[in-house]
């Protein structure tokens, strides 16, 4: 490998160099390895296609559970979430046992015990996990999607940027089929409350509960705010049920 130095900078395929751009600036190295279309058909690659099939199948339910909750992933994420959630996807695959492999998905994975287990507590945002953040125990209703946080008192049960004034809280029930990816989803208002001593129970409730078939999926937005600007933001997928 080698950094491409000089004015003009080339990204594609010359020969057998291949130009590329990365963090560490533009790269080219040579052009090798197994050809696409032996790896296509040869017998002997047969895994290869079939983990390949596989992982693909799960990067597009790691997508799809993105895109559903873009909303409020915008506002927070940190720069891994996608690769992350697609390790999340990938390891929920591994629990349908009942797919041929190359096959396996996670639609199917997600009916076990073991598959939910691992897509419950997802944080959307790895620098700023919700448990090291919201220390106040909380509950989530499975038939309406209500989120309650009881006798939230913020100055004890928050840990707050230190010049962070308000901290606000959004909750969604989203409904997804990671089958046939069809996927509905409601927000609750939004919660705006100082970071004092006072002591009051939070309660988020969606606007309604979504249509579709699927999985019931609940998620929970914890904001920051000095004044009107948004100091820091936190993302934390705090429930699923089924």
């Amino acid at each position: 490998m080698a950094k491409l130095k000089g004015i003009i900078k080339l990204e594609g395929t010359l020969d057998n160099l291949t130009f590329y751009k990365a963090k560490e600036g533009y790269l080219v190295k040579t052009k090798g390895g197994v050809s696409k279309e032996r790896i296509q058909n040869d017998p002997a690659f047969e895994r290869t296609r079939e983990n390949g099939s596989e992982f693909g199948s799960s990067a597009s339910s790691g997508k799809l559970l993105r895109t559903s909750v873009r909303n409020l992933m915008i506002r927070a994420k940190d720069n891994r979430v996608s690769s992350r959630v697609t390790q999340k996807m990938t390891q929920i695959k591994n629990f349908d046992t009942t797919s041929v492999r190359g096959q396996r998905n996670v639609a199917t994975g997600l009916a076990t015990p073991e598959g939910k287990a691992i897509l419950k507590g997802l944080d959307f945002n790895n620098r700023a996990i919700l448990s090291a953040v919201l220390f106040a125990p909380f509950t989530v209703d499975g038939t309406t999607g209500e989120i309650t946080i009881p006798d939230l008192t913020p100055s004890n049960d928050i840990a707050y940027p230190s010049r962070a004034t308000h901290v606000s809280f959004t909750s969604a029930f989203l409904k997804i089929d990671f089958d046939t990816t069809d996927n509905s989803i409601e927000y609750s208002p939004t919660v705006n409350i100082p970071i004092d001593s006072t002591s009051a129970t939070q309660t988020l409730t969606p606007a309604g509960v979504p249509t579709g078939t699927g999985n019931d999926i609940f998620v929970l937005l914890v904001e920051f705010f000095k004044r009107l600007m948004v100091f820091s933001i936190r993302l934390k997928m705090a429930h699923i049920t089924f």
